[in-house]
């Protein structure tokens, strides 16, 4: 057999691109060439497949080998190509096959992507985007599909239903399981995982209770991880709007099986981690991030901390210290929890569902509307400094909330409650949600937020007096509606009442005014 084709899979954002790896030996001068749009990383891959090759005990031909990538119109990266490459230059050069009955085929490998990078030794070395690559194949694939990767790589994936996944240490291993001889290890056995409970996010950002004397921010935090809402903090320095946004990842429950694969295959994208993923990320990059950092980007596009912060939480300190195209950028992912990023060969999609935790003082100077201190601010500095965020990015953030400091003595203020205290009954209300309407408060949309966020005539006359004297949009509106359910989950109300519109405009204060 002078052709052998192979599956393998490269990445365009989150989703996984199948590529066909064609290997033909044809006669002529020796050579070895690959096309299909390769960058260095892929071209390089010839000398570490002829060293791998040899090194394992096979023969490389010297032959004409010429390694086609389709499709071709798009750049191909990364060394995850390599296990293909040389499985195919083995299978075509005759030196891998599988015996049925008495005589010696090539092995079928129609339903098998392999991904993985050679060393010279043969030895495969695990590549970024592997978690990823299993997670979206799980996803497009309905008849059973098989996938091997380097050994390495199977610790940081969770076993997906229907896919099957093999891992292989050496080239050696990979030829024999073609040939039947041996079987390779899967993911969901033999694979030394970690059975000591992680630590609970209060070991690292707090606890709830350490918060004196914002006992409206730290229910207003509740009702955010509850929905699954945004939310906005204006206050002096040193209220506690930091410590409150860093609580808030206290208050959610555990990712659950799906959700910690994609923030570990997310994770992965970004570069090698030792972050625990039984907890929602948090992340909280400083003001100077550029826009590319934040929401994603690149010749060939990366995740940001949009998409780090999947699950999880994005904590944006000093928020009006952010560059304005770097803000701008979190409108569109705020809707539809996910980042497109559109590229000449292709676009590149990745999940960007987060919560938004927002911090910022109320003037320049910090001091406006505290009890002591008096703002030198003139009204015109004050007003530009608040118009640093857009109307359409405001229109997007659920709640805004005004902080101001404690008059009772910092000894006398009772303490929060327990982050562990909230987290159970925050954990039951988002299911009770699932079960009701499939997704959270905050994700209710068309017919389902009709359905599930109705208003009675009452709550519809509140919330019409709300719009006509703030003139908000009808994107606001949504936003009360979704908060006001959560107020009725929370105490517990099958409907909407009066009184939950009420506390929902109550929770979204205007900026100006603050």
């Amino acid at each position: 057999m002078t052709l052998a084709v192979l599956n393998s899979c490269d990445l365009l954002g989150f989703n996984a691109q199948p590529i066909s790896v064609e290997v033909h030996i044809g006669t002529g001068l020796p050579a070895f060439n690959i096309v299909g749009l390769p960058d260095a990383r892929v071209r390089e891959s010839r000398e570490r497949v002829r060293s791998a090759i040899s090194s394992s005990g096979f023969k490389f031909p010297a032959a004409r080998i010429t390694v086609n990538l389709a499709p071709a119109d798009y750049p191909k990266a990364s060394g995850r190509f390599d296990l293909p490459i040389a499985l195919g230059v083995l299978i075509a050069s005759g030196q891998v096959a599988r015996r049925v009955g008495a005589h010696y085929q090539p092995p079928e490998t129609r339903h098998i992507y392999f991904i993985g990078e050679l060393s010279l030794t043969g030895a495969l070395l695990p590549t970024p985007g592997c978690s990823a690559i299993a997670l979206s194949l799980d996803q497009t694939h309905q008849q059973r599909t098989e996938l091997v990767l380097p050994h390495r790589a199977l610790a940081a994936i969770t076993a997906p239903h229907e896919l099957q996944i093999y891992g292989a240490t050496h080239l050696r291993e990979v030829v024999a399981f073609l040939q039947g001889k041996t079987r390779l290890q899967t993911c969901s056995t033999g694979v030394d995982r970690q059975s000591a409970p992680a630590a609970k996010p209060e070991e690292r950002y707090g606890c709830l209770s350490d918060i004196r004397g914002q006992s409206f921010a730290c229910q207003a935090l509740e009702l955010a991880a509850i929905g699954g809402h945004s939310l906005l903090m204006s206050g002096p320095p040193g209220v506690g709007k930091s410590m409150l946004a860093q609580r808030l990842i206290t208050l959610l429950p555990p990712l659950d099986e799906r959700a910690r694969a994609e923030v570990t295959a997310l994770r992965e994208l970004a570069g090698p981690t030792q972050d625990d993923t039984a907890w929602p990320p948090f992340r909280a990059p400083h003001h100077s991030t550029t826009r590319r950092a934040l929401i994603g980007g690149g010749a060939i596009p990366q995740p940001g901390e949009i998409s780090l912060a999947h699950h999880g939480v994005l904590f944006l300190d000093e928020l009006t210290e952010f560059r304005r195209n770097a803000l701008e950028g979190l409108r569109e992912p705020l809707e539809s929890g996910q980042i497109s990023l559109s590229r000449a060969y292709g676009r590149w999609l990745y999940p960007a569902r987060f919560h938004l935790v927002a911090a910022m003082n109320p003037c320049p100077c910090g001091h406006w509307g505290h009890p002591q201190k008096s703002c030198q601010c003139p009204q015109g500095a004050r007003q530009r400094y608040l118009d640093k965020i857009s109307g359409p990015l405001l229109d997007r953030i659920d709640m805004v909330l005004s902080l101001a400091p404690a008059k009772e003595t910092v000894f006398a203020l009772e303490p929060g409650p327990a982050s562990a205290q909230v987290r159970t009954r925050v954990s039951a209300l988002r299911q009770l949600q699932l079960q009701r309407q499939g997704c959270l408060n905050h994700d209710l949309q068309g017919a389902a937020l009709q359905q599930w966020a109705a208003l009675c005539s009452e709550g519809q006359a509140i919330l019409q007096d709300a719009v006509a004297r703030w003139h908000w949009s009808m994107r606001v509106v949504g936003r009360i509606r979704k908060l006001a359910r959560t107020l009725a989950d929370y105490h517990d109300a099958e409907q909407i009442l009066p009184a939950h519109v009420l506390a929902a405009i109550q929770l979204r204060q205007p900026l100006d005014s603050l």
